[in-house]
């Protein structure tokens, strides 16, 4: 069994704590541990630190080196590129087919919260199970308690068992985010569940599925695997990373394979995709404020607000995001926080991009 941490990415929608050099994955929210260095913890139980592989872009690779300083160095994959999920899994794919072509690919993002992990590793446990007795894919799945809208959703099949309590599934359909009216229909028909993002499968399987779905990504891999501890590995993956399509796992290679499975995760799970995600998960004071760092309120209720440095005072304000970091300060509306990238973008446009 593999550890893939996926932590590529650029963190927009965290700006301004986090920057170009420091995504996401890097910021400690909840706690003194960053999110990657959480997420590899939360996989410690399950296998020695050399059954990790970590990819991400070549931007990250100081803070990477600095923060997760167990895992070999050699383990970090670097993309030229971010081109989505599925050349990133393709990427480890290669490295894990070269050790264990068999090998079981535990896929996880670098970000996500996760509590209760007694029921976390019995899902884990339930997947791999499926990867290597049917060659399945196997997509984690959160049984939904909110008709959520930010979150893509799997609809079950056939059931196909249980595993030490798990359930198992084929799949019938992924979906991509609905509106909310669709979201309380998938809720109500008990037949869907939140895409959690994490993967299980065997590496030959991966590879197998990508040549059948994404051929032109295929021959690029292959085009790296031949180079694989030559010279020639450098430029070979930046050449074909230049050349193939961005493309999500979900959608180039689940939503079109026969053998995918999900297993129903009673564990609780967050991917804190934005500030008001964070907000939902920080603990609250008695205004219903979520607070971190040096900061004064009045007549101030529903609120996130977070200082670095200094001290960040807020009046007579309600349901807003409020973030200082160094030399930056983000105030939004919470209900427009998936708006950060938005922002991000306009800033690269006026060229401020030494605030980024």
């Amino acid at each position: 069994m593999y550890c893939i941490i996926m932590a590529g990415g650029t963190g927009k929608r965290f700006w301004p704590r986090s920057r170009q050099i420091r995504a996401k994955q890097f910021l400690s929210i909840f706690q003194k541990k960053s999110l990657i260095q959480q997420t590899v913890s939360r996989f410690n139980p399950l296998m020695d630190h050399n059954h990790f592989f970590i990819v991400t872009n070549r931007d990250q690779r100081d803070i990477l080196e600095k923060q997760v300083d167990k895992i070999p160095k050699d383990h970090f994959l670097y993309e030229p590129i971010g081109k989505n999920t599925a050349p990133c899994i393709g990427l480890a794919a290669l490295e894990i087919s070269r050790i264990d072509p068999e090998g079981v690919m535990v896929i996880s993002p670098a970000d996500h919260q996760v509590k209760q992990l007694a029921k976390f590793y019995a899902a884990i446990n339930a997947a791999v199970k499926v990867a290597r007795e049917k060659s399945g894919l196997v997509a984690i799945g959160i049984e939904p308690v909110r008709p959520a809208t930010g979150y893509g959703y799997i609809q079950t099949d056939e059931a196909m068992g249980v595993h030490d309590g798990v359930e198992i599934y084929k799949v019938k359909t992924f979906a991509e985010k609905p509106n909310l009216e669709t979201a309380k229909r998938f809720l109500e028909s008990g037949d869907f569940l939140w895409n959690s993002g994490l993967f299980v499968m065997r590496a030959d399987a991966y590879l197998n599925a990508v040549e059948e779905f994404l051929p032109e990504l295929h021959d690029g891999l292959m085009e790296v695997r031949e180079t694989m501890g030559t010279d020639q590995y450098e430029p070979t993956l930046q050449r074909v990373y230049q050349q193939i399509k961005s493309i999500s796992v979900d959608y180039g290679v689940m939503e079109k394979a026969s053998n995918v499975y999900t297993v129903k995760g009673q564990f609780k799970w967050n991917d804190l995709g934005s500030w008001e995600q964070v907000y939902k998960s920080s603990p609250k004071d008695e205004n219903n404020n979520a607070i971190s760092g040096d900061v004064c309120v009045v007549d101030t209720e529903n609120s996130y607000i977070h200082s670095s440095s200094g001290v960040v005072g807020v009046i007579g304000l309600n349901n807003v995001i409020v973030v200082q970091e160094k030399d930056a300060v983000l105030v939004c509306p919470m209900d427009r926080a998936e708006d950060v990238k938005l922002l991000v973008e306009k800033m690269k446009r006026q060229k401020l991009e030494k605030y980024l």
